[in-house]
Order: C-alpha cells, then structure tokens, then sequence
C-alpha cells in the first residue's frame, strides 16, 4: 500500500520529469498522475506513473514516466468483449526506455528484471527507445519495460485502455493502487 505521502512524492517527481520533456502540464493534471506499485511495495523498482489524457470507447492518450531504472512488469492486453486488446504505440519523448516483447531474445539486453522477480519475465527481445523513436505493440502480446539510468518519458496513444483487466505475468500484482 502507497502512503499519501508516498504518492505526493512520486507525482511531483513525475511532474518534474515531465518539464524535464518540455511537456507541460496543469495543477489539475498533476492531481491526477497515478502512481502505480503494482502492489508490491517497491516503487523505485516496480512501479509506473501516468497521466491519462483521454480514454474513450474509440482511443487513449497518457504520459508514462518511469523513474531512473523503474520497471513497469511482464502483461499483455487480452481481448475483452469481442474487441481484440489495447494495441499501443510507445514514443520516447525524454530518456531511454527499454521495451521487451515477444521475439527471438536478442543477447545484448542491457536491462535486466527486477532482483528477486526474474521468473516472472519471459519475453526477452529487447527494442531500445530513444527521444523520438516509438514502437507499436499489438493487442494481447507479453510486454514489460524498463527506464535507463536517468528515467524516461513515453507517451502512450492506444485504442481504448482497461487497465484493471491487463494480464499480469506476476500473480503478486495488483494493478490498480491502493493508496491509504
């Protein structure tokens, strides 16, 4: 469970990030960042913030900053009421960001699970985003990233985002916080 303090930390952290980006955003959207630990009580490992722009029944917008080394876990988007899972498009836009998606593993990952979580990551080809690049990830497919040394910021444009039904690779993980 995340303190209040905890959470007010992370967001001002975020926000810092974000104006690092040259992304500018409104005290509204600052009250706003999740601040996500997966459940796990290692923010500065396992963990993600975000700021959803719009999610709608058509697409999505977010910003996601990851702290220096900060992982977001090991899921997948499944289909859910006949529509085949979020297909997302992660591009750069501050730091380096190291994407793993299903694929032939590639041998150079310079980026490595969190100590003591190892056998809950399977996927290994590793893509490396840098400001400007972006990949796309398609629906239902096993994906988990990781900030380099000075953290990142992705923005995320995807079909519509329900993130409470991600499928989580780790049974341990509770995706939606629980802030007390």
């Amino acid at each position: 469970m995340l303190s209040l303090t905890e959470v007010g930390h992370a967001r001002r952290r975020a926000a810092d990030m974000l104006a690092r980006a040259r992304l500018t955003i409104t005290p509204t959207e600052l009250a706003r960042i999740e601040v996500a630990d997966f459940g796990l009580g290692e923010l500065e490992r396992t963990g993600l913030q975000l700021l959803t722009y719009v999610n709608t029944d058509r697409y999505c917008a977010k910003e996601l900053m990851l702290f220096p080394g900060q992982t977001c876990p090991e899921h997948r988007h499944p289909p859910v009421g006949g529509e085949p899972g979020k297909m997302e498009t992660f591009r750069c836009r501050w730091g380096t960001v190291h994407l793993f998606v299903e694929g032939r593993a590639t041998t150079t990952n310079t980026a490595r699970p969190p100590s003591g979580s190892e056998a809950y990551y399977t996927v290994f080809h590793e893509l490396l985003l840098l400001p400007g690049d972006q990949f796309t990830i398609a629906p239902d497919t096993l994906h988990w990233f990781q900030a380099g040394p000075e953290g990142a910021v992705v923005s995320e444009f995807s079909s519509t985002s329900r993130d409470e039904l991600d499928v989580f690779t780790d049974p341990r993980i509770v995706r939606i916080p629980i802030v007390g």
